[in-house]
């Protein structure tokens, strides 16, 4: 081929790959840019978030291990409102999500914690802490509040775990392992005695692809209507939307979809929108940003 042949092609081709990157960034990284990051210094270690049942524009978020028995109400500018302490029959060890769902008390909104971090596999017991939701945990500065203990084992040995989710129309607390090559969905009854240990129930298998750490669960959420759920890992985000009267664990067990996710330093927290429309992920580290996606 001759010079100038050569170099007409080249030319062109040269120009669409410049127009492709143009596009992209132009239409695709600038949807993935944050709309805010964490104010306060507190929030260092961000591992768990979930919308609030009261408050339409509060979240809440909460440090990994470490920290001692509190967790955060912010808003979705990053704005610090309320930090709440609780109280429970032992030390936290490892906290690593958090969901709001019904409780004990028909109408009342609750805020469940898992304390369910292993990661040398050796606890003996594991703990979700139910805490009824306030409504004043939009503008009070400062709360303490007393928790109910729920404490669980696996029926096949201790696992790590970063991955809390409520189920609303079947009422169970959903616990996603994280570590193995494929990771293991367990089931809880919500409603509980304060105090209770229960062995938990398991329900499957899933396989994601990818290498290592990076494939690791971390995080997930069920939509307050019961018909999205997400999953992510340190690199992707999945969505399943529930068919009919299926289970969660049915649901899972189908072909995710990928969507949209800036991967983060450390990202280990998700959270649909009340109405289910859009989801928030934010990752560890002191003012991380927060990032808003849309669901399909």
């Amino acid at each position: 081929m001759r010079y100038n042949t050569k170099f007409k092609i080249f030319v062109p081709l040269v120009f669409i790959l410049f127009a492709a990157a143009f596009a992209k960034h132009r239409f695709v990284d600038v949807k993935m840019e944050p709309v805010s990051e964490l104010q306060s210094k507190q929030m260092n270690e961000t591992s768990g978030m979930a919308a609030s049942g009261l408050n339409p524009d509060i979240y809440y978020a909460h440090n990994d291990s470490g920290d001692s028995a509190r967790f955060f109400s912010i808003s979705t500018d990053g704005k610090l409102h309320t930090t709440i302490h609780y109280k429970t029959a032992r030390q936290v060890r490892d906290c690593e999500d958090i969901a709001v769902g019904s409780g004990p008390v028909k109408g009342r909104s609750y805020v469940y914690i898992g304390d369910i971090g292993d990661n040398d596999s050796h606890r003996k017991s594991i703990a979700v802490y139910r805490i009824e939701e306030k409504k004043a945990w939009e503008t009070q500065e400062r709360a303490e509040t007393n928790v109910d203990q729920l404490n669980l084992r696996y029926p096949d040995g201790p696992k790590d775990a970063e991955t809390l989710m409520i189920d609303p129309r079947e009422k169970l607390i959903y616990i996603v392992t994280k570590r193995s090559d494929t990771v293991s969905v367990y089931t809880t009854p919500l409603n509980f005695r304060a105090n209770d240990t229960v062995t938990l129930t398991f329900r499957c298998k899933l396989f994601f692809a990818g290498i290592k750490p990076f494939k690791w669960v971390t995080a997930g959420d069920i939509s307050k209507d019961g018909q999205q759920v997400l999953v992510k890992n340190y690199e992707k985000v999945y969505y399943w939307r529930r068919k009919n009267n299926e289970h969660i664990w049915e649901t899972l067990q189908r072909a995710p979809a990928e969507l949209p996710y800036k991967q983060e330093k450390q990202g280990e927290a998700i959270a649909f929108t009340p109405d289910g429309k859009g989801y928030y992920t934010t990752s560890e580290g002191v003012f991380a940003p927060i990032y808003y996606y849309k669901t399909p």
